[in-house]
């Protein structure tokens, strides 16, 4: 059983670890959602999976709704947790995106896309 927070050492807010996420990491897309994901470099300091979540300004120009899918991404990580460690590996940076203009209606929609990015690495 996991522990459903999301704490700060968690949250992947270093300019230089981006920097680094941008330039080395692996894109992965699945559905509306798309990855970069960074595992194991040896410039990487985390201990533990590091996620960042991004909206794109050009498909939701409101800040209210870019707000409530990160909101939605971050809470699909934290309950899926495992899965996502499981799939991707415990030293792991990554961020999320949402790649869709469709606001998601209901948390389900984006919790089955998160699922299925999770699922779909699993098996590569």
């Amino acid at each position: 059983m996991s522990d459903f927070k999301y704490p700060t050492k968690e949250k992947l807010k270093k300019d230089n670890e981006i920097t680094l996420l941008f330039a080395k990491g692996k894109w992965k897309s699945c559905g509306n959602l798309r990855i970069i994901i960074l595992k194991n470099h040896p410039d990487l300091q985390a201990e533990n999976v590091k996620l960042g979540v991004s909206v794109s300004k050009r498909y939701f120009k409101k800040a209210v709704y870019r707000n409530r899918v990160k909101r939605l991404l971050r809470e699909c990580y934290r309950l899926n947790k495992d899965l996502f460690k499981e799939s991707f590996g415990e030293k792991t940076i990554a961020m999320l995106f949402w790649i869709s203009n469709e606001l998601p209606e209901k948390f389900q929609d984006v919790e089955e896309e998160f699922i299925k990015l999770c699922n779909a690495q699993k098996k590569s």
